[in-house]
């Protein structure tokens, strides 16, 4: 693997490819890069001699806006089992290896042996790294554990803090908040979001517990909340709450978020939650992907006892989005939605994310002709190359 670390690297990078998807198709092939942004898009692009740039020829690839995972265990998930039970951290190989540009780290049931500040030094790592990294403040808990002790400071003073998550409910590892507890935090989001100028999202870990989403909708009924600050997540856990989202989704005009779960158990895959939202009328642009990798995926008895569990993994998130594409459930630029420019948008990222266009950070992969990453690049720098590792 190449990282951005790399020493001696030209001030620009001009990538010649075959197709280019930002997300829709254009007819530009050539992208010219400088300074973390694309500077230039279009056909047989050139430079004045003796100008630093790096000129990549893969006119066998496609180049698409670098993939983006809003919900990652960065630091690693699990505990539910015990200390021996400990997920471990990612690697910024294992985040670029799958053409993932941009992540944001998240703290589940363990806020204890993790914290908020071991989550920042992480993505500060991973960004030292090459890697586009954000993390939601809070953990499952309500109060929810903070870098400053407050929530709106949070938001306001830590660049990297761009939301509230994941907050557990409808769960037998939550802190079971009550109504006035969910719509307060909400809410401090909210004004800590505007007073950085983020969207400071709330991102809400759902479980197979009966209440489903009805905390979600109580709050989007009867607050001045907007639906686009409130982003369920795991709504694939079982078919009868993928119905409920797909509701959800269409009463509000919200965007509900589908896990790659590696093995769904009674729940569905990541291909078939898309799918059967997509059958329920619910729009791809309200759609997206994640991974919850490194993550645990703990099984538990009726009686909530702990039986075992599993690592998630962002390869069956790729899979998953591949499928979608190659069995025809949605064309290639409206899949790119799901893991990058809905993405983008949910989080408030859009104006630079996303997308490929002048001006927009220049994350960008490469893709072959089955869609599996070749290189990825993030702010203009070559972060993997499989040919390198």
């Amino acid at each position: 693997m190449m990282l951005a670390s790399e020493q001696h690297t030209p001030l620009m990078t001009l990538l010649r490819v075959g197709t280019i998807f930002a997300p829709e198709r254009i007819e530009a092939t050539d992208i010219l890069m400088a300074g973390g942004r694309i500077i230039a898009l279009g056909n047989d692009l050139d430079t004045p001699k003796g100008w630093p740039v790096r000129v990549v020829e893969a006119l066998e690839l496609t180049a698409v806006p670098a993939f983006i995972d809003q919900h990652v265990h960065v630091t690693g998930g699990g505990g539910e089992g015990g200390c021996g039970t400990r997920c471990p951290e990612i690697s910024a190989h294992e985040i670029a290896a799958m053409g993932i540009g941009t992540v944001v780290g998240v703290l589940g049931t363990d806020a204890i042996s993790r914290s908020p500040a071991n989550l920042l030094a992480k993505v500060r790592g991973l960004r030292a790294e090459g890697i586009s990294a954000f993390m939601y403040t809070g953990a499952y808990r309500v109060p929810p554990p903070t870098l400053t002790g407050d929530i709106q400071r949070d938001l306001a003073w830590i660049p990297e803090v761009i939301g509230l998550g994941e907050i557990a409910i409808s769960d037998h590892r939550s802190s079971q908040p009550r109504q006035d507890e969910i719509e307060r935090i909400v809410s401090d989001t909210r004004i800590g979001a505007m007073l950085a100028g983020k969207r400071g999202i709330c991102h809400f870990h759902i479980g197979d517990g009966k209440r489903g989403l009805e905390p979600l909708r109580r709050l989007l009924t009867e607050t001045e909340i907007p639906a686009n600050q409130v982003i369920p997540t795991h709504v694939n856990r079982h078919p009868a709450l993928l119905e409920e989202a797909a509701d959800y989704a269409l009463a509000f005009n919200a965007s509900v978020d589908v896990t790659a779960f590696e093995d769904a158990g009674d729940g569905l895959s990541g291909f078939d939650a898309v799918s059967r939202l997509l059958e329920l009328g619910v729009p791809p642009e309200r759609i997206t992907m994640s991974s919850d990798c490194n993550g645990s995926l703990p099984e538990f008895d009726a009686n909530g006892a702990y039986l075992g569990m599993k690592v998630a993994k962002n390869t069956t998130l790729i899979a998953d989005w591949q499928r979608l594409v190659h069995e025809g459930v949605l064309p290639l630029e409206s899949a790119l939605g799901l893991i990058s420019t809905n993405v983008a948008w949910v989080l408030g990222l859009h104006a630079r994310k996303g997308r490929l266009a002048i001006d927009c950070d220049a994350d960008v992969t490469l893709l072959d002709s089955k869609l599996q990453p070749q290189q990825t690049y993030v702010a203009g720098r070559c972060i993997y190359n499989v040919s390198r590792t």
